[in-house]
């Protein structure tokens, strides 16, 4: 199992790799990688994406993230950070940046990030309120094993000095509970499937 802290990586195990997102995403600043505790072969990357994205995967890894998850919900609500951004110019979107051939994969559950696209060995998805722009993106690392490994990258862009604060403000709690809660959920899951296959 990888354990917090020792699952963050350098921001070199992000760039090194030669992701899509780099080019789609080029104003982003690049927030945390992480090593996800799981590993595999060459085609297992969508059972992972297909785990990320089930319902309540951040929000249900520990009792603190629920309660974390909750608040932030209400207080988004009260300061309308989370209102539908009508005035916001739609092709601020990424998934607006895809070549016109290529369509953004459906969204999924009631997740507030929006699907932006997937490849053989990548994923990325984004979310857009009046504090930040952020992204998710998920890539399948080969290893020194000949083996594959998950990896998490988190993308943001502030929306102003709120955004800013906001982020500097919430850091603790991602590093202390949503980081370590959210791996110990994923690496649970990954397990938990690889009993149900075949």
């Amino acid at each position: 199992m990888l354990n917090h802290p020792t699952a963050r990586l350098p921001e070199s195990a992000h760039y090194q790799q030669p992701w899509r997102i780099h080019d789609l995403a080029p104003e982003f600043q690049l927030e945390d990688v992480w090593a996800l505790p799981v590993t595999g072969e060459r085609d297992d990357f969508a059972r992972l994406v297909r785990l990320l994205t089930a319902p309540g995967t951040a929000e249900n890894a520990s009792t603190l993230t629920r309660l974390l998850f909750a608040a932030r919900k209400q207080i988004g609500r009260l300061l309308r950070w989370d209102d539908d951004p009508a005035d916001q110019d739609a092709s601020t979107l990424l998934r607006h940046r895809l070549p016109d051939d290529q369509s953004p994969p459906p969204t999924t559950g009631d997740s507030p990030f929006l699907p932006i696209y997937q490849t053989d060995d990548e994923w990325a998805a984004e979310l857009v309120n009046r504090t930040v722009h952020g992204v998710l993106h998920v890539g399948w690392v080969q290893d020194s094993n000949n083996g594959y490994r998950g990896q998490l990258a988190v993308l943001v862009k502030p929306n102003g000095r709120l955004g800013s604060a906001y982020l500097l403000a919430i850091r603790p709690f991602r590093y202390a509970i949503v980081y370590p809660a959210l791996l110990r959920s994923i690496e649970r899951k990954w397990k938990a499937d690889a009993l149900t296959r075949p």
